[in-house]
């Protein structure tokens, strides 16, 4: 699924600093699902077993693919979900993925990769894993 250009917005300034009225619009606007991106980045287990769940398998792919996690690339790519994967590749140093992006009108997605390698350059980076977190369902 490619999210409107305003929710990745309204995702990156969350991203930047937990923008409150940024996360409030996203729960407003029926995209929970995005709400989740943050907390399982920056290695909040609960965040990915959500995701996985909640059966958003493209998102919990794209986090595990920001740790370059070829499993989750191939995933992506199965189910096409071009546009995470094209982000991930941003935050791994790829700038062919901005041309990508922009391209096919979605430069919100090319800021928000931007955003999201800053975050993690500056936290340091520590993530969770999709494939070794153990399985949701015990």
């Amino acid at each position: 699924m490619v999210h409107p250009n305003k929710a990745i917005e309204e995702l990156t300034k969350y991203i930047k600093d937990e923008n409150t009225g940024s996360f409030n619009w996203l729960i407003e606007n029926n995209f929970k699902e995005l709400t989740q991106l943050r907390p399982a980045i920056f290695g909040e287990v609960q965040a990915m077993q959500w995701l996985v769940l909640n059966k958003f398998p493209d998102l919990a792919a794209f986090v595990n693919a920001i740790w370059e996690d070829k499993k989750a690339f191939d995933l992506l790519f199965k189910r096409k979900a071009f546009h995470w994967a094209a982000c991930a590749n941003i935050i791994n140093g790829d700038p062919a993925a901005i041309a990508f992006l922009m391209q096919h009108n979605l430069g919100a997605y090319a800021k928000l990769a931007q955003e999201i390698q800053f975050q993690l350059r500056k936290r340091g980076d520590e993530g969770t894993n999709l494939f070794t977190m153990g399985s949701p369902f015990k």
